[in-house]
């Protein structure tokens, strides 16, 4: 079987399963699970697939009808021109989370707290782009904390950041000129009317399973206390 007919039964499949953007994603997990990059899929589309491509690609493509993000089939996520290891165990972070990265990159800091970092996309973004910067990366989710530290790592900054098992401030000590998080916001009599996709990341980075704003509540009332009089 060529790229080419791989690819067109991978879109009819994903296409009859309601995924929207078939083609895209289904030329995404092609080039993953051939190794290379999707800028030179086009390229050997019409070669022949040898069949342990053959066998990731159908995985990843029956993953992907079955409405599993593409993130989490091939494990990454660019955010703010950086690649970022994600998995299930994470939140599949957003393009318009960017506007936090821009708004805290505003204003001067020095020392940043990140309450429920998830992959660290947030902190880890800030750290890189400021490469004065320390900080701490807290989360409720030990395997999640597993995944930050992989992407500190990854992107050079583990040596400016720590990372913290606690439930919002409960286990968070001193004090930070900037403090970010991107709280679970969505109440839980509105669940089930999210997209599959979103229904397969975790359910407690997206609803604290009462109104969606009891997060806030904890972040405004402890932020005082952790906030630097200047910097």
């Amino acid at each position: 079987m060529t790229g080419a007919e791989a690819l067109s039964k991978a879109v009819r499949l994903m296409t009859r399963a309601g995924v929207e953007g078939a083609p895209r994603d289904a030329r995404v997990l092609l080039a993953h699970a051939l190794g290379i990059g999707a800028d030179r899929l086009t390229l050997i589309l019409q070669e022949t697939v040898a069949t342990e491509a053959l066998v990731r690609f159908g995985t990843l493509v029956a993953g992907r009808a079955s409405r599993v993000p593409v993130a989490y089939l091939i494990e990454r996520r660019q955010f703010y021109r950086r690649d970022f290891i994600v998995t299930p165990a994470v939140l599949d972070p957003r393009g318009d989370t960017e506007t936090l990265i821009l708004a805290a990159l505003a204003g001067p800091f020095g020392r940043l707290l990140d309450l429920g970092t998830g992959s660290g996309a947030i902190a880890l973004t800030l750290l890189a782009e400021r490469p004065d910067a320390t900080g701490v990366a807290t989360d409720i989710s030990g395997p999640a904390l597993d995944i930050a530290r992989r992407n500190a790592k990854a992107l050079g900054v583990a040596d400016r950041i720590g990372f913290t098992l606690s439930d919002w401030f409960s286990h968070v000590a001193g004090s930070f000129d900037l403090i970010v998080a991107n709280p679970p916001y969505i109440a839980a009599d509105e669940m089930n009317g999210l997209t599959p996709e979103v229904l397969n990341e975790p359910r407690a980075a997206l609803t604290d399973e009462g109104d969606g704003l009891s997060a806030y509540r904890a972040i405004s009332a402890g932020a005082g206390a952790h906030l630097s009089a200047a910097i």
